[in-house]
């Protein structure tokens, strides 16, 4: 957690990872993720209890599945997830569904990188991916 500035052009960032989630930046409050989710795959259903997510996609189109709301995401789209909220995002598209998004507090492991959302949750259910206490 360093003090300086960090400076990311997003979107191409975003766009070189070829990962399920990478974790570029964990500060105090809030954590800056990468996610690409291949052609047919989601995010997976969940709630994060005191969390809340910010998501804004870069490339793809994909499916926000919200509350019990459904809507379709494109490239330049922004969906909130206030924490408690079941969600998931599902990639509905030919190409990657790619986004980044902000949780606070931070949800994940510093610097994890997930290169598939197998390994993913694998990870989560071995305890390995601890956001810092």
């Amino acid at each position: 957690m360093g003090s300086g500035m960090e400076h990311f052009t997003i979107a191409t960032v975003a766009e070189k990872s070829p990962d399920f989630r990478r974790v570029l930046w964990t500060g105090r409050h809030t954590q800056l993720v990468i996610m690409t989710i291949p052609p047919g795959g989601e995010i997976g259903e969940e709630v994060h209890e005191d969390i809340d997510q910010i998501l804004t996609f870069v490339s793809g189109t994909g499916e926000a599945r919200v509350a019990g709301e459904k809507r379709e995401v494109v490239q330049g789209d922004l969906v909130v997830v206030p924490a408690g909220t079941k969600h998931n995002f599902v990639n509905t598209g030919p190409n990657p569904l790619v986004l980044y998004t902000v949780y606070g507090p931070p949800e994940h492991a510093d610097q994890a990188v997930h290169r598939t959302k197998e390994e993913a949750d694998a990870a989560e259910e071995a305890g390995e991916d601890e956001p810092p206490a």
